[in-house]
């Protein structure tokens, strides 16, 4: 029962921890910020098993945060408001052709990082861009003027 405990203590502070550091996904980490991430892993597992090296121990730590990986995502389909918390919400960091330095600046998104994003989905410019969206989930969701335009005509 104590590694169950000391396991869902961990999960809480990963998920607050993983939270604060913001919306980057795993292709866009540093060699230093992967490696620094494996490293919180191993102590997470000294600090839930304790040295317990048991399979029981292991099965027990890894079954509580499914568990509570689980819980979260049923509370967020759940409840509505619950998911603004525990997920995020997009943030808009390029309208019409402009960047909102602001949002950028809240989630540490360099304007280098929003360019090479938009030469991945084929964009130029970023005059050519009418919304640019950092999306929960890290990645970013760009609409154009031009389909802006097409969507108000139909």
């Amino acid at each position: 029962m104590d590694i169950v405990l000391r396991a869902t203590v961990m999960f809480a502070i990963l998920f607050l921890l993983l939270r604060l550091l913001g919306k980057r996904e795993l292709g866009q980490m540093t060699p230093f910020e992967f490696v620094v991430l494996v490293v919180m892993g191993d102590l997470i597992q000294q600090g839930v098993t304790h040295n317990d090296f048991s399979l029981t121990g292991a099965t027990l730590a890894i079954v509580t945060f499914a568990f509570w990986g689980l819980v979260l995502s049923w509370v967020t389909y759940l409840f509505p408001r619950a998911e603004k918390l525990l997920d995020g919400e997009p943030r808009i960091v390029i309208r019409d052709g402009s960047l909102i330095e602001d949002n950028l600046r809240r989630d540490r998104v360099t304007r280098a990082e929003v360019e090479s994003e938009m030469r991945q989905a084929g964009i130029a410019s970023m005059e050519e861009v009418a919304w640019g969206i950092l999306e929960p989930q890290g990645k970013f969701s760009f609409i154009r003027k031009s389909q802006e335009l097409s969507l108000i005509h139909i």
